[in-house]
């Protein structure tokens, strides 16, 4: 069931106290557990069978063979439980004369193994195009998928209309560390309607002549390289990117809306698995930047460091929660090869600097109600590219990163980066809170919490959950956070000196009724985003929030942003309300605090914007 606080320091405190006492039952059985018989010692790389890993020596005939099987199978696989990485080894892929074209489905990770994305080219074009159902064409379900650390020479000139690098996605596909060639499109224009509501783009170059983003509805795009952007919807965020349009926003005189950030102000970009020149698998983890620009490695090798495979645990479904675990406890970092984890055992990171990498989208579903994964002393901690599933029965917490006493370190930044959460769709689950930072000094990088609101185990009672994400911590950094249709505040953020560059939100479709979906007596529903009362710093740029009541009786909710009136001026800037239907019901009644008007069905689809807050 769900749990109404009413006040935004009970629901902290109650997740704080039963993550700290889960904490503690969970290292004192790991302390007393021996290292199970079947855990993995041997230093010997296996990825498992769904890791495929192509050589240049590989006939072209045999990979576009591969990838195509694979994409057949995941293109519609929206809820499905497999899972594939497709790595290629450093080198060349096609030709002007036979390229390598194909298309990148749910739970797919593509990604070069070279230290530097020129490394591994491919001529052609790796895509992502629009699902048509009863003759609809749009990718605005295209989630779960990624393209990384590769050069692409957009190779397809008898593709008609899909000539260029198509990359149609919404949530949860971002794209990192790739040079496009080429014309490059983030919709697909070739079938319609084309709606597409993405998404994620960083350390990324584009050459060849303006993105055409289209019908992305809103979309950030981080410390990258562009010839030019063509169009925006409803909130485009562009930070530390060479190229990028002039500030625009809202939309009118100039071409936006466009939210232009000159720097980004403290970034790390995400750690990557590569092949150095003796052929041996490392990690690569990037140093921190402080007010960056452009890509890592526009001017030779990313900064940072590698950390040796055997330092690495290399996790499979067959192996137990338990077995993890004695590997972390034993210094191990991690990495999660494609598929699904059932967890009888909260999995905990105990040391500092520890790497936590997911290939293949890995998922971690928890039994018994426990919480997934505990993350203690957070300094320089890198956690990605991996899906946390609520479960049956109901968890308090899927990732608790960091505790209020744990070591922090402003020069080595912990990272949470491409990491996804959902309540229901695939299948049944509950959780009250999916994502709690409570550590100082922690960069979010590409996060999307997502209360589904289709699929399996869906409905008002039955995917319940509070809070998407709920930060404690001070100075956290934030860049591209996706919260969608939790059922209290969506995002609540109670630590000081934060910042927020881009949010999207779509609040809960589902309440039965507004007395139903009340934050207190006499305030309609629930704000998506609440700063809480003892903030006195934070910043935020390029905030949406929309609103679609879908069971016919009309919802409304009093804000969409609730901040102190004590934050210093312009505090908050470029936020927005979108009322989703030209049909409905209910709507947003403020942009914040009663401040900036309302959209419902007398604006259907016009965004209500407020520059700047307070």
């Amino acid at each position: 069931m769900m749990l109404h606080t009413g006040s935004t320091r009970c629901l902290i405190s109650r997740c704080f106290l039963l993550v700290a006492g889960i904490a503690a039952l969970v290292a004192a059985s790991c302390v007393l557990a021996p290292l199970a018989s079947g855990a993995q010692l041997s230093r010997q790389v296996n990825f498992g069978p769904n890791v495929y890993i192509f050589t240049p020596s590989t006939p072209l005939s045999q990979i576009q063979s591969t990838v195509d099987s694979i994409a057949t199978q995941q293109v519609p696989n929206q809820f499905g439980t497999q899972r594939y990485a497709l790595l290629f080894e450093p080198g060349t892929y096609g030709s002007s004369a036979d390229p390598l074209n194909f298309q990148v489905g749910y739970y797919t990770t593509v990604a070069g193994l070279g230290e530097s994305p020129s490394d591994v080219v491919i001529n052609g074009s790796i895509d992502v195009y629009n699902q048509c159902t009863d003759g609809s064409c749009v990718a605005s379900d295209n989630f779960w998928r990624s393209l990384s650390n590769l050069t692409i020479n957009v190779t397809n000139p008898t593709f008609g209309c899909y000539t260029g690098e198509f990359w149609a996605v919404s949530q949860a596909a971002p794209i990192r560390r790739v040079l496009v060639n080429g014309a490059a499109t983030l919709m697909d224009y070739c079938t319609g309607p084309s709606y597409a509501s993405g998404g994620f783009i960083a350390d990324t170059e584009f050459e060849g002549g303006s993105i055409v983003s289209g019908s992305q509805q809103q979309w950030i795009t981080r410390n990258s390289q562009i010839d030019g952007w063509s169009n925006g919807v409803w909130n485009q965020v562009f930070s530390g990117v060479i190229g990028a349009p002039a500030q625009c926003f809202p939309q009118g005189s100039c071409s936006g809306p466009y939210t232009t950030l000159a720097t980004s102000p403290v970034t790390r970009e995400e750690p990557y698995l590569y092949l150095d020149s003796s052929g041996n698998y490392n990690v690569f983890v990037p140093s921190v930047q402080f007010n960056s620009v452009g890509t890592t490695w526009a001017n030779g090798q990313t900064p940072g460091s590698s950390i040796p495979i055997s330092q690495f645990f290399i996790a499979q479904t067959t192996n137990s929660a338990a077995q993890i675990n004695a590997q972390l406890l034993l210094g191990k970092n991690l990495i999660f090869t494609p598929g699904v984890y059932n967890l009888n055992q909260t999995l905990l990171v105990t040391r500092p600097d520890a790497v936590v990498l997911g290939i293949g989208f890995p998922t971690l579903i928890p039994e018994n109600g426990i919480v997934s994964m505990i993350v203690l002393p957070s300094k320089g901690v890198m956690l990605s590219g991996m899906i946390f599933d609520a479960g049956i029965p109901n968890s308090p917490l899927l990732l608790q990163f960091g505790t209020l006493f744990g070591a922090t370190s402003s020069s080595d930044p912990a990272a949470i980066q491409d990491v996804f959460f959902r309540i229901g769709g695939a299948e049944a689950g509950q959780a009250n809170v999916s994502l709690s930072v409570s550590s100082n000094n922690t960069i979010l990088d590409d996060i999307w919490a997502w209360r589904a609101d289709h699929g399996n185990g869906v409905g008002w009672t039955d995917n319940t959950a509070d809070t998407g994400l709920i930060v404690t911590g001070n100075n956290v950094t934030a860049y591209g956070l996706f919260v969608e249709h939790y059922q209290e505040y969506e995002v609540i953020w109670a630590g000081n000196g934060g910042t927020d560059i881009f949010f999207q939100n779509e609040m809960p479709y589902d309440p039965p009724s507004q007395a139903a979906w009340m934050e207190a007596p006499g305030v309609d529903g629930w704000a998506a985003f609440k700063v809480a009362n003892t903030v006195t710093s934070f910043s935020g740029y390029g905030l949406g929030s929309y609103s679609f009541f879908n069971q016919g009786v009309n919802i409304y909710a009093a804000n969409a942003f609730e901040v102190p009136a004590t934050l210093p001026k312009s505090s908050l800037n470029d936020l927005l309300t979108v009322f989703l239907s030209t049909a409905g019901f209910g709507g947003i009644l403020n942009v914040i605090d009663n401040t900036g008007g309302s959209s419902t069905i007398a604006n259907p689809d016009i965004p209500v914007t407020v520059v700047s807050y307070p």
